[in-house]
């Protein structure tokens, strides 16, 4: 039987970031604010975690609404349209719905239809997912132009009395555009996951907890069990971790997975221009500096003071502000990680738009 030749997309060779866009919301909740809620002090939270204040989204502001924010400016900073977008990936753990996709329902908002639109759940280490899914598409030929988001409302999914990891975090939302490139811009992608230590960053219960408490509470509206309504009133599941566990994870093996992507690169820490890593404690941040041996002419992102830790939003929104703050460092090599719960890793060295 003869088999026809099947064509097939014409390969780009290279690829870059293209543009750069962030929406940090209005509301700064101050570490003061935060001692409202749990027994700390404006000092322990900046000795143990570097933060000073974070963004938090007012009620009517959600996940694809700062979603779209980003992704306007980063689509008129790489001088595209909607319409020239071969794909949109949005990179959340807190879009409320399990179906249909934060990427669909941006992709509408934009103009970007019928492009394919998909999110990834990679909490902290979803925007260097998206990296590695778009510039893979670009340079297989599947799209021209990928739109790559990280956006969280992570204020939705914490009880603000909860110590191990409410403090922490902000929203926000950072994105980029992909495109192709006459040189490379983004090196080879080093990612992947440890699942044993699937349980040290979570949320408290499942949906489907959330169902079967729920329908217990029902019964007992009508029996007066007064115990099982006061369980149903907090059925949300919110985020928890293992502070010591994560903490030790992040230093000794994202240094390496950090260095890994530099050998990937071929490049040397003194090749590079920034350190761009997530922003999820200042500590950490510092003792992966050390552990890397990073020379003094590298400038590290510390968004996390003013920003707090924005999961998958918080590498784009430290890119943002590096570059809004130190222009001159556009063009330069930076060395970027993403690293949390799953536990998930991910990480590339690019070129800054």
């Amino acid at each position: 039987m003869s088999v026809p030749t099947l064509k097939q997309a014409p390969i780009q060779e290279h690829t870059r970031i293209l543009g750069l866009g962030a929406f940090r919301p209005d509301v700064i909740v101050t570490n003061e604010d935060v001692c409202q809620w749990i027994d700390s002090s404006d000092e322990w939270i900046r000795q143990r975690t570097g933060i000073v204040t974070r963004h938090r989204a007012p009620a009517g502001v959600s996940v694809i609404d700062m979603a779209e924010g980003a992704a306007r400016e980063a689509m008129d900073k790489a001088g595209i349209q909607a319409s020239d977008l071969g794909a949109v990936i949005v990179s959340t753990v807190t879009h409320p719905y399990a179906t249909p996709s934060a990427a669909a329902a941006l992709a509408d908002r934009l103009g970007a239809t019928p492009a394919p639109a998909f999110d990834i759940s990679a909490a902290c280490a979803g925007y260097c997912y998206g990296i590695a899914q778009g510039d893979a598409l670009v340079r297989s030929g599947a799209a021209k132009y990928v739109l790559v988001v990280g956006a969280e409302k992570l204020s939705d999914v914490i009880d603000n009395r909860e110590r191990t990891i409410s403090f922490l975090l902000g929203d926000g939302a950072g994105a980029v555009v992909i495109g192709p490139s006459e040189t490379p811009g983004i090196a080879p992608s080093v990612w992947g996951s440890d699942g044993s230590k699937w349980d040290a960053i979570g949320m408290t219960r499942s949906m489907l907890d959330v169902r079967d408490l729920g329908m217990a509470a029902r019964q007992s509206d009508s029996t007066g069990d007064l115990a099982l309504l006061e369980e149903a009133q907090e059925l949300y599941p919110t985020l928890r971790q293992d502070g010591q566990t994560v903490f030790r994870w992040a230093v000794w093996e994202m240094a390496k997975v950090a260095q890994q992507a530099m050998d990937a690169a071929g490049v040397q820490a003194e090749d590079l221009v920034a350190f761009i890593p997530h922003q999820a404690n200042m500590r950490i941040i510092d003792e992966m500096v050390k552990k890397l041996k990073l020379p003094e002419t590298v400038t590290v992102a510390r968004d996390i003071a003013d920003a707090g830790n924005t999961s998958a939003a918080s590498i784009p929104l430290a890119t943002h502000r590096l570059l809004a703050e130190k222009p001159e460092l556009s063009g330069g090599l930076a060395l970027q990680i993403g690293f949390g719960a799953g536990l998930v890793f991910g990480a590339q060295v690019v070129v800054l738009p």
